[in-house]
């Protein structure tokens, strides 16, 4: 055994998953203990944990878990949500992110000041949220508990009305108690004949003694919840805007209490007092948040939204009797009955009767679809006219609802990479602003006129409460919340923040063909057999091989030839090639059936179908040949009908500025036959199922980030590898999996809605970025006075309040503008243009 060469060292407890024997323990051990810094690692097989004790100064958890990976096993990490309460600021945010991240067993921690809630991936067998949860306690804020399913909806909006109802009450007390002195004191002193008449009835000296009653009441009563929070910061060395409140104010207050009471301790011509700068200042900025409050409870609209669409019981059938059961009780298997005009509460299966359900909430399609025995009904839509008995197939988080919820949560709750930039000064400004205020206070009592104290005093405190952070803290995350849920409304999923930003960077917009800019369902157009064959036998017998393949064209080939009264045959020996064709013995004879590829390959000649198949392609159909006893037998053409919303689609994305290319395994001339209709610009021809992301990789070889949009389990490598992936909702759950935007609804049509929304989202956060740095950067040197030797302007610190409130209350307005998008396709659905596309073949 090692030794340890340092007393600094942490153990750790890992889940590891996939062991399976004691070969299993000593391969982990082994990786583990080849890491760089691990001194020593062990494995246990029947509690499936490795602990690991290890130098943190020489290596990070992230390489310890890739170590187990790369030799194959799994291990065991966890997510949490936890609400977090009490945060004002971008440095809060900070705050509670590195708290999180240097707890041991926490691999990843994401804060988000809009939502309140902060996203973190841990080791449970390390660190339980018992811990995260008391981490975040011990960094000066609270955690809320959150409830599960429709009941989160009812926490939240309790959680936030409980927050705006104290601060309206503590809005409420601050006016009642600044509006006198306002009146008493800046009123005479904007009309000087009412001041001196007010002033010689009543004495300079009773004016100050009831400005210090009021102005205390409101500095240790609404006031209070800023040393609640900005005290036990500062005290950290780690201040926020609280901080830069409590010092403001505290500043002003204190002096003026001085000025009361001890005024000789004052240089003279310094006896000022600011109570009224201390109390509207106080005043203002709970104006703010009061308003940021009700902003932010808007912000969340889409969730709210989303999660009242979860019913709260159903109508089951169990043991012969109809049970009106919570939605939480309900149980795969269980059969639900649904009214007309209800919701449906689960996912299932219709087992019996029919009516018309309103999908609107998941696909954006307005028109109610019809349901009978067999189909699918999703969780949370509407049903419109008969009553139906189905099946529940997925309950609770699995249901599909259950699952946009998730992801829309998810979105909102993760960061875009520009915020990287906003993180990194929020971490070093508010100490600049403290230095700044300090510097501006030595600077006016060394070298401003007199009374310089006052001057010194005035300056430092505008300082303070101008630079609050809170505008930086709510310029993105409001916007990805608002943006991300506006989306969801549209039927658009975005899995993070990055694609929001990644999606509106592509110049390049890369369809697959079947499935997404077709219908996916082909159909069998035309059959040509040559000489010395019967068309109905060659049919039967390449439906017979065809019968045994899942691929649609198989399908529409076995449909049109049972349509035709051909007969299905016993068949043996069936293989298939991807990409390439089936083969199979049917009644003893050898058949072989596929694009012309597998015929060269086979060794067949296909040029005496050279007319008949240049003429299918120029059709816009793909030819496929059959052969029979080794001998070219028939040219197929099947077609797959165009979406109705592909043409749309494809001018939208041309008016936005965008490169649209395709990518299919059909041959060349077929596919610049489709391509040309469509006015698709670049072509990636005869690509095979393996192929497809080289050819993304070849769309970005120019430098240019591409968008792939694929709706099945052979486009789910090519959606990881394109700068961003867009997948149909209509596809399969693994290409859904594997993309980071989803289209609920298989209407191309949500590409340039989805390109809008990702547009007009960072467009905004830009907007918001720019003004809260513009602001805090133009104003911070007015307030320490800049212009003062050259205008003679200061910056009155109850103006700074003024402010630094309408900052952050522009910057949540500004995000609550992207309600109001309209997506492009609704605004303009023009004709498409036609273009000649470059052609590739892969």
């Amino acid at each position: 055994m090692r030794q340890p060469e340092t007393t600094d060292l942490r153990r750790l407890s890992v889940g590891v998953q996939g062991m399976t024997c004691a070969s299993c323990v000593g391969r982990v051990e082994r990786a583990l203990k080849n890491v760089e810094g691990v001194e020593e690692a062990s494995v246990n097989l029947a509690t499936e944990k490795a602990n690991v004790t290890f130098d943190p100064q020489r290596v990070g958890v992230p390489a310890l878990l890739t170590a187990v990976k790369e030799r194959g096993y799994t291990p065991v990490t966890a997510q949490a949500s936890l609400s977090v309460e009490g945060m004002t600021c971008a440095s809060c945010v900070g705050r509670v992110e590195r708290a999180l991240t240097k707890t041991v067993g926490v691999l990843d921690a994401t804060v988000n000041l809009a939502t309140e809630k902060a996203s973190v991936t841990y080791l449970p067998d390390a660190v339980d949220l018992g811990q995260l949860k008391a981490t975040v306690r011990k960094a000066g804020y609270e955690v809320r508990e959150e409830a599960a399913g429709a009941d989160r909806a009812d926490t939240e909006r309790e959680a936030r009305e409980k927050e705006g109802r104290e601060l309206r009450l503590e809005l409420t007390l601050a006016a009642a108690l600044t509006l006198p002195i306002f009146l008493l004191d800046m009123v005479p002193m904007m009309i000087p004949p009412l001041g001196a008449w007010f002033h010689g009835l009543v004495p300079m000296a009773t004016l100050y003694y009831l400005f210090f009653i009021l102005a205390t009441a409101v500095q240790f009563g609404p006031g209070l919840r800023f040393y609640q929070k900005g005290w036990p910061a500062l005290r950290r060395g780690a201040p926020d805007m609280n901080s830069l409140v409590m010092l403001g104010t505290t500043a002003a207050y204190g002096y003026s209490v001085v000025a009361t009471f001890l005024p000789g301790l004052l240089p003279a011509g310094t006896v000022y007092v600011y109570y009224e700068a201390a109390a509207m200042i106080i005043t203002l900025i709970l104006v703010g948040r009061y308003l940021e409050a009700l902003a932010k409870g808007r912000t969340s609209e889409a969730i709210k939204k989303l999660l009242g669409l979860q019913a709260k019981t159903a109508r089951v059938e169990r043991g012969g009797q109809m049970l009106e059961l919570p939605i939480d009780e309900v149980v795969p298997g269980d059969t639900v009955f649904v009214r007309p005009g209800e919701k449906i509460p689960v996912d299932g299966r219709v087992v019996s009767g029919s009516s018309f359900v309103d999908e609107s909430m998941i696909t954006g399609e307005p028109i109610p679809v019809q349901k009978g025995e067999g189909d699918e009904v999703v969780g949370g839509t509407i049903n419109k006219t008969g009553a139906f008995r189905f099946e529940a197939t997925k309950v609770g988080a699995e249901t599909l609802l259950a699952q946009i919820i998730k992801m829309v949560e998810d979105a909102q709750g993760s960061k875009v990479p520009i915020q990287a930039l906003v993180d990194r000064v929020v971490n070093y400004f508010v100490p600049v602003v403290l230095l700044i205020a300090a510097l501006t206070f030595g600077v006016w009592m060394l070298f401003g006129p007199q009374p310089a104290l006052t001057f010194a005093l005035v300056n430092a405190v505008a300082v303070l409460i101008i630079a609050c952070p809170c505008a930086m803290g709510l310029a993105t995350p409001t916007s990805i919340m608002v943006g991300t849920g506006k989306a969801a409304e549209m039927g658009i999923l975005f899995r993070n923040g990055a694609a929001l930003q990644t999606l509106q960077e592509a110049k390049v917009i890369a369809l697959d063909k079947t499935g997404t800019l077709t219908k996916g369902k082909p159909e069998l157009t035309d059959f040509s057999v040559q000489g010395g064959f019967e068309p109905k036998e060659v049919l039967s017998l390449v439906a017979s091989a065809e019968a045994h393949s899942e691929h649609p064209i198989a399908e529409a080939i076995v449909a049109s030839a049972k349509a035709q009264g051909a007969r299905l045959l016993e068949v043996q020996d069936f293989s298939a090639t991807p990409g390439f064709g089936v083969e199979a013995r049917v009644n003893g004879q050898l058949v072989q059936v596929g694009a012309d590829r597998y015929m060269t390959q086979l060794g067949l000649n296909v040029a005496l179908f050279a007319e008949e198949a240049g003429r299918l392609a120029d059709e816009g159909k793909t030819p496929l040949y059959a052969a029979v006893g080794g001998r070219l037998a028939a040219v197929i053409a099947v077609a797959d009908p165009i979406k109705d919303s592909t043409p749309e689609a494809v001018h939208a994305l041309h008016k936005l500025g965008l490169r649209v290319a395709m990518i299919t395994g059909d041959n060349r001339r077929t596919a610049v036959a489709i391509a040309s209709a469509l006015g698709i610009d670049e072509v990636l021809a005869e690509v095979l199922p393996g192929g497809k992301v080289d050819a993304v990789k070849d769309l970005q070889g120019e430098g240019r980030k591409v968008a792939f949009v694929g709706d099945g389990i052979n486009d789910a490598p090519a959606l990881a590898q394109a700068d961003v992936g867009l997948a149909i909702g209509t596809g399969t759950d693994i290409a859904i999996e594997a993309a980071d935007v989803v289209l609920m609804s298989g209407d191309l049509r949500g590409i340039p809605n989805a390109l809008g929304i990702s547009q007009a989202t960072i467009r905004n956060i830009k907007q918001n970025l720019f003004w809260a740095f513009f602001y805090n950067t133009s104003l911070i040197p007015v307030a320490a006075g800049v212009l003062y030797p050259f205008f003679g302007v200061l910056l009155n610190p109850v103006l700074a309040a003024g402010a630094m409130a309408v900052s952050s209350v522009f910057v949540l307005s500004n995000a609550l503008r992207l309600r109001g998008f309209r997506p492009p396709m609704r605004a303009d659905t023009g004709t498409p243009r036609r273009a000649e596309p470059q052609v590739a073949a892969a």
